[in-house]
């Protein structure tokens, strides 16, 4: 009786993936950033962003006080202002996973973990996949790993591909985020074969960055990826969700990444199941322009929660 085999996709490469246009992607994006928005689709579009934010805290300081802390905040943004939806999630180190996930509870909040030797990726394999059984072991909904990009700009690409797709299968049930950490790919090129390469090994999701270093998320690169995300759609149908990471602070920036997704992929992405911000800092900015909307006046950061 024959075997059967499972055969490995084909791993993208630097020839058969598009070469990126890079003035047409800066002169997109700068159009993008003069967009006038009306007052009640600012209201709208803030609300959603805010649902879309993963609460984040992954210092080495950490302590079970403060993600509980951080997983009321997820819960109750602002409770002067009411009708303000959850966030989408947080994420914390392994090790605290199931201290989020008995403080949120059954609230709908899920819980990421970073993983495969966060932020750096330098780690053997073997230890990335014991690191992200361990996380999902411990009640996480979301895996966030990092690729190699040591290998990746040595150019081996099927053992990038390969660490994917193993990690994938290490997640059971868990979605699985892929950090490209664009501030060290160098280029838009290597941005998009290294968003193929994630997508092709099987990722939930693509993410820019782990926040750690600079530059992380921008507009540009956000919109390469989201190409990415479109091609893929369109050839299999299989839906990709992003999630710029690092670096958003302003609730203006959030809703020009909101249109951008929009005109890119259609409204069907704009939902917290396709789209996530990471950027905890951009939650306190959101809620204190949502208050100046319901009162007239602008509170001191000091007056809404530390992350």
């Amino acid at each position: 009786m024959a075997v059967k085999t499972s055969v490995r996709p084909a791993v993208p490469q630097p020839h058969t993936t598009p070469t990126i246009d890079q003035v047409g992607i800066e002169e997109r994006v700068a159009r993008i950033k003069t967009r006038s928005i009306k007052k009640e689709t600012k209201l709208q579009g803030m609300k959603l962003a805010l649902s879309m934010i993963d609460l984040t805290t992954l210092e080495g300081a950490d302590t079970p006080q403060k993600v509980r802390q951080m997983c009321f905040k997820a819960m109750h943004p602002h409770d002067s202002l009411p009708g303000l939806p959850m966030v989408a999630a947080v994420c914390v180190y392994p090790s605290l996973v199931k201290v989020a996930k008995q403080a949120l509870g059954d609230s709908g909040v899920k819980v990421a973990s970073v993983s495969t030797a966060f932020p750096s990726g330098q780690a053997p394999k073997a230890v990335k996949i014991a690191d992200t059984k361990f996380a999902v072991s411990e009640g996480a909904d979301e895996i966030d790993m990092v690729i190699s990009r040591g290998k990746f700009h040595s150019g081996e690409y099927a053992y990038v591909f390969d660490e994917i797709a193993a990690i994938k299968e290490a997640c059971g049930d868990a979605r699985l985020k892929v950090i490209l950490e664009t501030g060290e790919l160098g280029t838009y090129d290597k941005v998009r074969l290294a968003s193929d390469i994630a997508i092709a090994a099987g990722a939930d999701f693509i993410k820019t960055s782990t926040g750690k270093i600079n530059p992380a998320a921008t507009m540009e690169v956000t919109l390469v990826m989201l190409h990415a995300i479109r091609d893929h759609y369109l050839r299999t149908g299989r839906m990709i969700a992003m999630k710029p990471a690092g670096g958003i602070r302003k609730s203006k920036e959030a809703l020009h990444y909101l249109m951008m997704v929009k005109e890119e992929l259609g409204p069907e992405w704009l939902d917290k199941h396709w789209f996530r911000f990471g950027a905890s800092s951009l939650a306190n900015d959101i809620l204190m322009q949502l208050q100046k909307e319901a009162d007239g006046h602008y509170q001191s950061a000091d007056y809404f929660s530390i992350d």
